[in-house]
């Protein structure tokens, strides 16, 4: 396993101290340049941070799939393998 997979897992089994999971995965800190830490009026899409990890997964594979509509969601997904997705979904559902 490599070091991106066992942060990974680490993240997903909320095993880590807080100075580990206050760094982003990789990816996941480029979500901020649309969806706001605090969703307020300047935000130019709905708030990520926060959100339930399963949501942000199901939200991304329908991204990738063409299943939900987008502007540039659709091919940023396509970009990230499941295990990345899955890291940053954790990540930003853990952000407060």
């Amino acid at each position: 396993m490599n070091l991106k997979g066992a942060l990974f897992a680490l993240m997903c089994l909320g095993v880590g101290s807080a100075a580990a999971q206050s760094v982003p995965p990789p990816g996941a800190a480029a979500c901020s340049g649309c969806h706001a830490r605090a969703g307020g009026a300047g935000a130019a899409a709905l708030p990520v941070y926060g959100r339930g990890p399963a949501e942000i997964v199901a939200a991304m594979q329908a991204f990738r799939a063409g299943e939900r509509p987008a502007t540039v969601m659709d091919r940023i997904a396509k970009g990230f393998s499941d295990d990345e997705i899955r890291a940053m979904a954790a990540w930003l559902g853990g952000q407060r």
